[in-house]
This record gives structure tokens, C-alpha cells and sequence, in this order.
């Protein structure tokens, strides 16, 4: 649900109030490129590898199954860490998560460029994971602290973007370090790059958690939740008041470790979680296999192979700051639509205005372009499978690598805004069950894509894959028909326990 005061911005001729954020457009952009570097680790750790796979296995004298297994276990740490990380930034601030994160993802990146056997190097690429990955889950959480429903959307287009940005460039920084360098260098390469950053982002993130510094104006009695915060408050030009403490300060910070989970299972999102799951699971799958299918089928080096995922990454890129910026347009049209039909009823006032934002057509405003996503991706992944299993030329494959980065990253960036909107205040929880779901079944994915090739070819693995895709439609269906009739339940069922409590 919208809060009041994000309900305040939005409302015309409304009486002046606190705005819901403090930081002006400048300031906002900063935080988000921030958010979105500091989300860059998380693909960066897992697509640099990829063309080394190959060079690892024969240095370390394993089979790429097992070298594959590394990327397994990748994806299942990527999907329970945030689950930890992320409540603990619900509850004790952004600023301590990133901190913490950084140090166990610098740790793990000198002792994966020190590894010298297969074990070491799966336990620590664990470990790398827990701490890269969580940087996902905090970041859309800062979008969330800063912005209201009517910009999310392309914010979170552009945090998606940077996210994303390993997938062009990782390959091929990855590949062009483990052909001249050795594949060790990769990991050193990630220690600088962290260590930098961490010093940076210190000196220059502010502090976001509503529940610590409300909406930016609070001085935290913290010093480091205070700077930089006490700067941005003095730079902005935003007109505010500046508070001691939060308006709504919660009694007692409680770190809900289970609230991922609790997420995850709900009726107001396991069905479309489900839904994603399934489409970024395909999509790893397609990735991971890509490598050594380029290797064994067409011959390709290891820089080569780098410069084959850039089609993979633009795609996502490009997708995701597209898609973004239709979200906000979409949001603000249905927006529009559902005030006009209020004013015709003759519908005003203040706890009308509540009451009717209960019953805004949120899914419309955002889920209306999942099922065309949906439709381009499977087309893309099943050409993909034959255009390999048949050796049609290079090309042709890689430019569906194009279209499926563009789908699911696209499909990844609606429904982590959905649920923001609809979890305001657990939002890197709710960004924590979706990394949950999909790493977990991409950690599956990519462990079977291998054995399941071997068995039935190229072209036939993806064509069961997409069976599976378009079953999962189903899931975009349930939550059109059934979501808002969920989300006004599941309000009422929190008012009516915030009544009790008082």
C-alpha cells in the first residue's frame, strides 16, 4: 500500500506536507548509479567466469560437470543469502549491509585467486556469492526508500541496467584476462574493483531506511547513518523539515529472517515469483550451456567466447531502461484513468482517497506487458536450441541471446517494482524472495542443462524448457484475475492487527 505521505506527492492541489523523499533529482540519480554499481558485483562475479569454465577444469583436472557445479552452487548461495542480508537492511539500514557484504565478497575473491583445488574453489565461490548477490535484494530496497510509484519504474530501470551491464562487458573482460593472464587474474581483478568501490560507496551512499532516517530529513543518532546523510541534507533542493527521529520510528528493529520466505509463499506473490523463476531459470540455462556448446560446436576461443555474451547483455540493458520508462508511462496512464473515474463517480476526499487507492488497478499498471515478454522470450530460446543443434551459422544464435536478455531481465524489473508497491515496508524482503526463487531454480537449471543435452540433443532441451515456460504463463493469469482482490485483503488483515496493538 501507498503511504500517506507518498499519497500526498501524488495528489493534486493536496495540502502542502513533507515531501516523501528529501533528495532532489540530482541526488536521486546519484544513489541510484551508486545502487547500481554496487549491484554490478553480483553479475559481474558470475559472467566473467563463464568463458574461463573450460581452463578451469583442465587446470584444476576436472570435468566441466564439475567446473558447472561451481555456477550451481553460485546461484543457491545468490538465492539464500539476501534472505539473510536483505531483513537485516530492513531493520538495522542499508549502509551496514552493503558494508558487511563487501567485506565477505573481498575476503572470497583473494581466496578464489589463491585456490588450488576443485574443493576450495566451490566452497568459496559459495562464499563470494553470499556476498555479491545481496547487493540486488539492498539495492531496488534504496530505489524503493527514495521513490514514490509513479518514478519506480524507471528508476528501477536503470538500477536493473547496471545490474546488468556484467553481461555485456563480464564475458569479455573475463575471457581477455584468462587468455593472456591466466584464469586466477579474473578473481584478482574483482578484489581491486571491490576494494575500490567499498571505499567509495562509504564515503558517498547516504543512509535510506525510512525506519532510521524517515524520509532523509532525520538526524540519526548514528554517526554512520549520519554521514553522508548530514550533506545531502544541506545540498538538496528539496524544501524540508529536519527531524530528531523518523515520524514513525518502529519501537524495536527486529531482523525477520523468515520474511523472504514468508514472501515468497504468500497468495500475493507465489504465483508470479513462480512465473519468473521459471523464465530466468531458461535463460541461465541457455547462458551457461552457451559457453562450452561455442567451444565444442563452432570451435571458438576464449575471448571469442567473451565477445559472444555482449549480444546477451545490450540486450539486457537496452531492455531493462525501455521497460522501465513504460512502466512509469503505463503507471501514470491507469493512474489517470482510475482518478477520472473517481471524479465522475464523484468520489473525494480523505478517507475515500485511501480507500480508493486500496482498490487501484495496480496489476494493470504493471503486469500488463508480461505476457508479450513472456511469448518473445520462448520464441527466442527455442530458436536458439535448434540454430545450435543444427550449427546454423554463429550469428544466428547469438542474436537470440539479444531477445531472451531483453525478456527476462524485463520481466525481472516488472515484477520486482510489483512487489515494492505491494511489500512497502519489507522491500529488500521482497526483492530477497524473488533472488530466492529464481537462483534456486536456476542452480537446478544449470546442473541438468549439461546430462540433459548429452541425452537428447541441443534443440530438444529448450524445446521442453519452453514447455515448461508456457505453463507458467498461467501464474501472470492468477495473479491478473486474483491480486487485487488479494492485496485489499491482506491490508485489511495488517490494519486491523496495527488496531489491536494500540
Amino acid at each position: 500500500m501507498a503511504t500517506e505521505n507518498e499519497e500526498n506527492e501524488r495528489r493534486p492541489g493536496a495540502v502542502a506536507a513533507e515531501p516523501y523523499s528529501i533528495f532532489d533529482n540530482r541526488q536521486k540519480a546519484l544513489i541510484v548509479f551508486i545502487a547500481a554499481t554496487a549491484a554490478t558485483f553480483s553479475g559481474s562475479a558470475s559472467n566473467i567466469y563463464f568463458p574461463a569454465l573450460g581452463t578451469i577444469a583442465r587446470d584444476l583436472d576436472v570435468s566441466v560437470e564439475l567446473v558447472n557445479l561451481t555456477v550451481t552452487s553460485y546461484l543457491i548461495l545468490q538465492g539464500i543469502a539476501p534472505s539473510i542480508w536483505g531483513p537485516l537492511s530492513d531493520a538495522k539500514g542499508r549502509r551496514v549491509a552493503y558494508f558487511f557484504t563487501f567485506l565477505v565478497f573481498l575476503g572470497a575473491c583473494v581466496g578464489l585467486a589463491e585456490t588450488r583445488n576443485y574443493a576450495t574453489l566451490i566452497v568459496l565461490r559459495s562464499l563470494q556469492s553470499s556476498g555479491s548477490a545481496s547487493t540486488i535484494a539492498v539495492g531496488a530496497a534504496v530505489i524503493g526508500d527514495i521513490t514514490t510509484r509513479d518514478e519506480r519504474g524507471g528508476y528501477m530501470g536503470i538500477f536493473q541496467a547496471g545490474l546488468l551491464a556484467p553481461v555485456a562487458v563480464g564475458p569479455v573482460i573475463g575471457g581477455a584476462l584468462a587468455a593472456s593472464l591466466g584464469w586466477r587474474s579474473v578473481f584478482w581483478f574483482l578484489t581491486i574493483y571491490s576494494g575500490v568501490f567499498l571505499v567509495a560507496l562509504v564515503l558517498t551512499l547516504p543512509e535510506t531506511l525510512r525506519s532510521i532516517v524517515g524520509n532523509g530529513g532525520a538526524s540519526p543518532s548514528s554517526p554512520a547513518a549520519r554521514y553522508p546523510l548530514n550533506l545531502y541534507q544541506k545540498l538538496t533542493k528539496i524544501k524540508f523539515t529536519q527531524q530528531a527521529q523518523p515520524v514513525q520510528a518502529p519501537k524495536e528493529a527486529k531482523i525477520d529472517v523468515v520474511g523472504p520466505i514468508r514472501i515468497l509463499f504468500s497468495k500475493q506473490a507465489i504465483s508470479l515469483i513462480l512465473f519468473l523463476a521459471i523464465y530466468y531459470a531458461v535463460w541461465q540455462m541457455s547462458i551457461t550451456a552457451m559457453a562450452v556448446l561455442l567451444e565444442q560446436r563452432y570451435g571458438l576461443s576464449e575471448t571469442q567466447i567473451g565477445l559472444t555474451f555482449i549480444a546477451n547483455g545490450v540486450g539486457s540493458i537496452i531492455g531493462t531502461l525501455i521497460t522501465g520508462k513504460i512502466l512509469d508511462i503505463d503507471y501514470r496512464r491507469t493512474r489517470a484513468k482510475h482518478e477520472a473515474t473517481l471524479s465522475g463517480s464523484g468520489s473525494e476526499g480523505g478517507s475515500d482517497r485511501s480507500h480508493d487507492d486500496d482498490n487501484f488497478p495496480l496489476e494493470t499498471a504493471r503486469l500488463r506487458l508480461l505476457p508479450v515478454l513472456a511469448f518473445i522470450q520462448c520464441a527466442s530460446v527455442i530458436t536458439f536450441g535448434w540454430t545450435i543443434q543444427y550449427r546454423v551459422h554463429v550469428a544466428v544464435p547469438i542474436i537470440t541471446t539479444f531477445f531472451t536478455g531483453w525478456t527476462v531481465v524485463s520481466i525481472v524489473s516488472i515484477v520486482t517494482t510489483y512487489l515494492i508497491d505491494i511489500f512497502p515496508e519489507q522491500k529488500a524482503a521482497s526483492s530477497a524472495s524473488v533472488n530466492l526463487a529464481r537462483c534456486l531454480l536456476a542452480a537446478g537449471g544449470t546442473s541438468i542443462v549439461t546430462p540433459i543435452i548429452d541425452a537428447v540433443g541441443v534443440g530438444w532441451t529448450f524445446t521442453i524448457a519452453i514447455a515448461v515456460q508456457l505453463v507458467a504463463l498461467v501464474g501472470v493469469g492468477i495473479q491478473w484475475r486474483f491480486g487485487g482482490k488479494w492485496r485489499m485483503a491482506a491490508e485489511q488483515i495488517r490494519m486491523q492487527a496495527e488496531q489491536e496493538k494500540n
